[in-house]
């Protein structure tokens, strides 16, 4: 199966590209698979050499830079048998990560991640553990003399080495298939996010534990037109214009979705706001998958 992906986050500002082939293996209910991705800013203005050391300000000085992160991931799946009507799944990433801002700072990290899923009948739950071992990344950075005399004067801190660390998240899902006639089938969904390096902006808060609800609903016609809905990203925030910081509100996340699927090949569309409700910021993802060797069941 191939799959690729595009996303436009933030009204553009950030793209994010994914692809990834997965193969069977010669052993019965056993898949490879590996996935490429890449997620950047680009033509970020670079406004160094922006004043002259006369005071003036030349603006054909400025230079353009991206930031971005890729990473390699190397994928193991497993299928076992259906027993008693129950069907398990289970798979591992070992990624490869680096991250690039420009010619300024470079990074490499290595992380694993980890994924159960069980199907019963109409009813599907999974468990996923990102950064299972915490990821680690090491940044070295790189400036000329020039660039080091301009952070200086401009006080400007001038690293030199540093490691970044992504602690483990889990995240855990439960869906049930309700047919509705011949035709018709509704899927609502509930997930969770659990992180554990303590309170964030979300609204379940114990100690170091934080719980970030999602809820989703999918709809389809003969399982080949696809209408969802979703809202996540639920967040504390104040009202504009409260100078005074004493009017909070929550904020959301909602999106909507729609696909197709023909024969081997499925297209998907989503459309979220990446940001809240008074000051949008959209974002479009588009989705492609493509299946060898015949109709597949979907999962």
């Amino acid at each position: 199966m191939l799959h690729l992906m595009h996303a436009d986050y933030f009204a553009g500002i950030g793209k994010y590209d994914y692809a990834a082939l997965a193969l069977p293996t010669t052993s019965p209910g056993r898949t490879l698979g590996l996935s490429l991705l890449r997620f950047a800013i680009d033509d970020i203005p670079n406004t160094l050499y922006l004043v002259e050391p006369d005071g003036t300000i030349n603006y054909n000085n400025i230079r353009t830079f991206s930031s971005a992160d890729y990473a390699l991931l190397l994928s193991y799946a497993r299928e076992s048998g259906s027993r008693e009507g129950l069907l398990f799944r289970y798979g591992v990433n070992a990624k490869l990560i680096h991250r690039s801002v420009g010619s300024f700072a470079k990074a490499w990290g290595f992380g694993l991640d980890g994924g159960v899923q069980l199907e019963w009948g109409a009813w599907q739950a999974g468990a996923v553990v990102r950064d299972v071992t915490t990821t680690f990344n090491a940044w070295r950075y790189t400036f000329s003399e020039r660039e080091r005399e301009v952070l200086y004067l401009t006080r400007n801190d001038i690293p030199v080495k540093s490691n970044e660390l992504t602690a483990p998240r889990l995240l855990l899902g439960v869906s049930r298939r309700l047919q509705m006639g011949e035709r018709f089938t509704l899927a609502p969904e509930v997930a969770i996010d659990l992180t554990f390096d303590g309170p964030r902006n979300v609204p379940l808060q114990m100690g170091a534990l934080s719980a970030d609800p999602r809820l989703g609903i999918e709809f389809s016609y003969q399982r080949a037109l696809f209408f969802r809905a979703g809202i996540a990203q639920f967040q504390q925030a104040l009202r504009d214009g409260d100078t005074l910081q004493l009017d909070k509100v929550w904020i959301y996340q909602p999106s909507l979705g729609v696909g197709f699927q023909m024969r081997q090949v499925v297209v998907d569309y989503a459309f979220t706001n990446l940001a809240n409700q008074s000051n949008p910021l959209y974002t479009h993802v588009f989705s492609l998958r493509i299946a060898f060797g015949g109709r597949r069941k979907q999962t």
